[in-house]
């Protein structure tokens, strides 16, 4: 299963201060079904079993320890 073959344009990204909740749009599309992939961090799939979106709540107690340490950066 190629989960991210249908991916044409940037993601779009989004959070929501107010609960803390980072959201990255792969792709427009319903939502067939989610999987959680870890405590807090949801994939969202379509009909045909591709990413269109992930959810992570409480992205600043997730995303602080990698911004901490360089492991990602942020422009």
């Amino acid at each position: 299963m190629d989960l991210i073959k249908g991916i044409k344009e940037k993601p779009k990204v989004n959070y929501d201060g107010g609960n803390d909740t980072l959201y990255i749009l792969m792709k427009e599309g319903p939502e067939e079904e989610f999987i959680e992939v870890a405590d807090g961090v949801v994939i969202e799939l379509d009909t045909s079993k591709e990413i269109i979106g992930i959810e992570i709540l409480h992205a600043s107690e997730i995303l602080e320890p990698l911004l901490h340490n360089k492991m990602i950066t942020v422009p």
